[in-house]
């Protein structure tokens, strides 16, 4: 597949773990391990989930800027106990869109920027449309796009329209990638509305609960709409072998049972899109696997290969008349780098009994500022500005590459009580952090023995 020059470099496996769910309003379940594979071989890299209908009245949604919603706060508590870091999120209403990237991922997830695009109620209160997430992964351009598209079984030709609508017009402050459909590789989940045309009811339910589900699908509106256009012939899909997630009666696994008795469907899709070096042609299917490369590995020093892993749905939950999709793929990549722009160091004893030192060296030119800032997290923590403390770095002159730059921390500001502690460098910038020290001990203050404090458990971890 790849020159010798490419292959002797070597490349590396990453997991990324995705779901698509419409939740209807509701309030989270209790558990979401099924939902997340936590145990799964060889572990997860990154979880990208995307949502569709939460809870969105005027009152909720503003009560939710505030703080975190529900449902991310239960993906936070979840995933932070194992290692896993919000990289960023972006909700537009009803549609939100989560990544979580593992500790030692952060430094290489560079350049994050989010948009939206509404397309529902004439474009302005936002219950239909598409919000997007991309940034660079160890220098690969990728683009996360969740959409809710419009409804009903007629409207076929329209949520088409939509699609093609939201690809050509949400943009990014990047140079290199300023759309979506720039970047090397794009994933598409959402509550996409597709039905299945023509079959009555009976027949729809006799051939799902038979097992013979194949026989909807040359009547499913995507794949047969990705017959005509040819932009959809760009985006790849797994085979739709689980049963269709849409309309159930919530709590339970029996279909719509309502007055209106919604045919079933697969309402609920994730896509992919590998950047073409040329336009795609109708020969390049391949039905013996179901993987993608970014690009001809003799032309591209940086392959990228995209290989869908498992495409299925989880009947366990029934909290929405939705159930969710879930798609879990390996990232074969060659890494442009996997060296942190930033190093940082914790220097000696850390207690509150004490100012403290570190240390932070520029080890790649990059755009700094001075709103930079560094922050002191509890393992465990749950996104960037989930720290204990933080201090800005140097604030006159910026530092030069591979100059030493040493910081006091105020000991007033360091934990009473001790624990495993981390130091991350956040870029204002890149909106992300990018340089992560070793983990280390903070000892446990003088004030907090004699005061008899207790440690608190904090996102899980006890220490």
């Amino acid at each position: 597949m790849s020159t010798g020059r490419v292959r002797s470099v070597g490349k590396d496996k990453c997991r990324l773990h995705m779901v698509t769910w419409n939740v209807a309003t509701a309030e989270p379940p209790e558990d979401v391990t099924s939902l997340l594979q936590l145990d799964v071989q060889p572990p997860t890299d990154l979880y990208v989930i995307g949502l569709q209908e939460v809870n969105a009245t005027p009152v909720r949604f503003i009560s939710d800027l505030l703080v975190e919603d529900s449902w991310s706060h239960l993906f936070m508590d979840t995933l932070a106990p194992r290692g896993f870091v919000k990289v960023t999120s972006v909700r537009m209403q009803g549609l939100l869109l989560l990544v979580f990237a593992k500790q030692a991922h952060l430094p290489f997830i560079r350049n994050i920027q989010t948009t939206y695009t509404r397309t529902g109620i004439f474009g302005y209160w936002g219950n239909k449309g598409g919000v997007s997430m991309r940034f660079s992964f160890y220098g690969h351009m990728v683009c996360f796009l969740n959409c809710h598209l419009m409804a009903h079984m007629n409207y076929a030709l329209q949520r088409v329209d939509e699609f093609e609508y939201i690809l050509d017009t949400q943009e990014f402050d990047i140079l290199d990638t300023p759309y979506v459909r720039d970047h090397k590789a794009l994933f598409c989940l959402g509550d996409l509305n597709f039905r299945i045309a023509d079959h009555g009811l009976h027949f729809l339910r006799s051939s799902i609960n038979s097992g013979r589900l194949h026989l909807l699908w040359e009547r499913d509106q995507l794949l047969m709409m990705k017959k005509k256009e040819p932009f959809l012939q760009e985006f790849e899909e797994g085979p739709l072998n689980f049963k269709p997630t849409y309309k159930f009666a919530r709590n339970s696994d029996t279909y719509d049972t309502s007055g209106k008795k919604r045919k079933p469907a697969w309402t609920d899709r994730i896509l992919w899109r590998i950047k073409p070096k040329t336009p795609p042609s109708e020969s390049n299917d391949d039905d013996d696997e179901k993987a993608s490369t970014s690009a001809d590995d003799e032309i591209d020093e940086y392959p990228l290969l995209v290989t869908q892993d498992k495409y299925t749905s989880d009947m366990s939950y029934g909290v929405s008349d939705h159930k969710p999709v879930i798609a879990t793929f390996s990232l074969e990549l060659r890494k442009h780098f996997d060296t942190p722009l930033v190093h940082i160091s914790p220097l000696g004893v850390w207690s509150a009994d004490q100012d403290a030192l570190l240390t932070y060296t520029v080890q790649e030119d990059f755009e700094s500022s001075t709103w930079d800032w560094i922050g002191l997290y509890k393992m465990g923590f749950k996104s960037a500005s989930d720290y204990e403390t933080f201090v800005w770095v140097r604030e006159d002159d910026l530092p030069e590459t591979n100059e030493v730059i040493q910081i006091s921390v105020d000991k007033n500001r360091i934990p009473l009580l001790g624990g495993q502690y981390v130091l991350g460098y956040f870029s204002t910038n890149m909106q992300s952090i990018i340089g992560l020290s070793a983990d280390f001990q903070i000892l446990e203050s003088k004030r907090a023995v004699m005061e008899g404090l207790v440690p608190e458990n904090v996102n899980g971890l006890n220490k």
